[in-house]
């Protein structure tokens, strides 16, 4: 397990101010109950934010009609919807909701090209709302090979500031690598053709690469 590269300064500034803090608290706090009971509180801190921001060793799923989750978390949609941003046509809606204590790192679901790319501002409501998909700052990002196109938005949440996409139009994307990571609690949004065969229910815990979402005709 590694911290993701996008991370580092957030874990560097955080532990640069819970050292201070805990240099602060054992030198100058006389009552033990008080400086060690907070000096806790700050190593915990200090060991939840290098955990949050960890990029786990995953497995690929084979096959090019297969997809796979962009993201850990718990299926809270499935859905048949009308896509009017990019695919601008009735596909299945299947959203995943990435609490604190899930991986929040995303990988690609299929392999191929990168055929959209859009950087939405917006709002911060709670990420498993349904406005959230429209409202929330997002980024939205479609990804083609020979089976068909998937289209998926990576939503913030109340708590997150900051998205990180590595998706241009016209890169190639690699399933089960890296395409971004959603900071301090979010969704993946995927959309997915209407004749696409939906291997999940809704309350499922998924795993990104390892959790087959669907399988493309």
């Amino acid at each position: 397990m590694t911290i993701h590269k996008d991370c580092f300064g957030t874990s560097a500034l955080v532990w640069g101010v819970g050292g201070l803090l805990l240099w602060l608290l054992l030198a100058y706090v006389p009552y033990h109950y008080v400086s060690y009971t907070l000096s806790a509180i700050i190593i915990f801190m200090m060991a939840f934010v290098m955990f949050f921001f960890r990029v786990p060793k995953r497995n690929n799923v084979p096959g090019e009609n297969i997809v796979t989750s962009v993201a850990d978390g718990e299926v809270v949609v499935i859905e048949k919807v009308f896509e009017p941003e990019h695919l601008k046509c009735e596909c299945m809606q299947v959203s995943v909701y990435m609490n604190f204590f899930n991986v929040h790192v995303n990988f690609w679901p299929i392999s191929g090209e990168v055929t959209y790319y859009k950087y939405h501002p917006g709002k911060y409501m709670l990420a498993f709302l349904p406005k959230a998909s429209e409202l929330n700052e997002h980024t939205s990002v479609g990804i083609r090979n020979d089976h068909g196109e998937v289209f998926f938005k990576q939503l913030a949440g109340t708590f997150a500031r900051r998205i990180v996409c590595y998706a241009r139009p016209g890169d190639k994307g690699v399933k089960a690598e890296q395409c971004g990571i959603i900071k301090f609690g979010s969704r993946i949004d995927m959309y997915l053709p209407l004749d696409a065969d939906i291997k999940v229910k809704l309350g499922e815990n998924v795993r990104a690469c390892e959790t087959v979402i669907a399988e493309l005709r």
